[in-house]
């Protein structure tokens, strides 16, 4: 459904994107994640046509978005950070203006009008002006001019940021229903929007794409490893005597508290659950175990590995001394 292949933006010596590569499937929600900076927002402004790309192409529905620009765009509904509001008209003045954009026919815009207000909810609201709805019936003015035509894919830019807990619930509850006739893709911060929303997540850092993976496999990675927290009454030495002799245990930092007693987080691969081992681990070794707690993980903690992962193309610092 979307292709992109080889892209690069520059903005003078900034390199924004490079040479990222992805491809995206009919009928699924893609979550696109990334530190500020990364990159998201340029390859979406790329994507629906709002900016050009340096080099490399965009293909939507096998056709380019810089040579058939009008053709792409039909195909797309795009939500940005700030939904592009005209605040002085009414709902239905705004959509029926946007209508005009699209080209929508006339004999059509009628039912067209009251399908959106449907689907997103506005119906209440439709004759009042957009400066006085809240921050979250804003959204929903935005999410319905990006409906507009029932485009096959729909583009979200932080479509909760700034709502309350409540309209959150709503808006993640839209782009579910927006999934089962859309392909939807969807930039957030919030990792547990996209964990909840999203079936496949594409991760971006410095304009590179560093993951590609269904959620379900980006979850599979914390299924297969564990944490556990540990207050010890015993020494730092005592406690690293312990966890030496236990071969499931993968990495543990300690950290003192106070006299006599010791914390310590373990983090093993081994997918069985092995406190009762560490439990019989420190009874022999006359060490009690003042606290013991399971740390549930989750895709920030997935997220954070990756970035911190070094990059297979970035320099070494004696390949970076050997350049000089």
């Amino acid at each position: 459904m979307i292709e992109v292949k080889d892209l690069v933006k520059q903005y003078g010596n900034h390199v924004a994107l490079d040479h990222l590569n992805f491809t995206i499937e009919k009928g699924k929600v893609y979550g696109l994640l990334g530190a500020n900076g990364a990159g998201k927002s340029t390859t979406m402004n790329i994507i629906t046509g709002y900016i050009g790309a340096t080099s490399g192409t965009v293909l939507v529905e096998g056709k380019d978005v810089l040579l058939e620009p009008e053709e792409t765009k039909k195909r797309i509904g795009y939500l940005p950070e700030i939904p592009p509001l005209y605040t002085e008209m009414t709902v239905e003045e705004y959509l029926s203006f946007v209508m005009q954009i699209k080209q929508i026919a006339k004999e059509r815009q009628k039912k067209h009008m009251e399908e959106l207000l449907d689907r997103v909810k506005l119906q209440e609201v439709r004759h009042r002006l957009i400066r006085n709805l809240s921050k979250g019936y804003r959204q929903r003015v935005g999410l319905a001019q990006a409906l507009v035509g029932w485009p096959a894919i729909i583009i979200l830019d932080e479509p909760t940021v700034g709502l309350d807990p409540q309209q959150i619930i709503e808006i993640r509850q839209l782009i579910r229903d927006l999934a089962k006739e859309h392909t939807v893709i969807l930039s957030s911060h919030i990792l547990a929007e996209v964990q909840e929303v999203c079936d496949h997540i594409l991760i971006i850092q410095k304009g590179k794409l560093i993951a590609s993976e269904s959620t379900m496999q980006m979850m599979a990675r914390v299924a297969s490893s564990q944490t556990v927290e540990l207050i010890i009454e015993g020494t730092e030495a005592q406690t690293a005597a312990v966890l030496a002799e236990m071969p499931a245990i993968d990495t543990y930092q300690l950290a003192l508290q106070e006299d006599g007693f010791c914390r310590v987080m373990i983090e093993s691969e081994y997918t069985a659950d092995f406190r009762r081992a560490l439990f019989k681990a420190f009874a022999q070794a006359d060490l009690a175990i003042l606290q013991m707690n399971a740390v549930s993980s989750s895709l920030e903690s997935v997220f954070l590995d990756l970035m911190n992962q070094p990059q297979l193309d970035e320099e070494t610092p004696q390949e970076k001394e050997e350049l000089q």
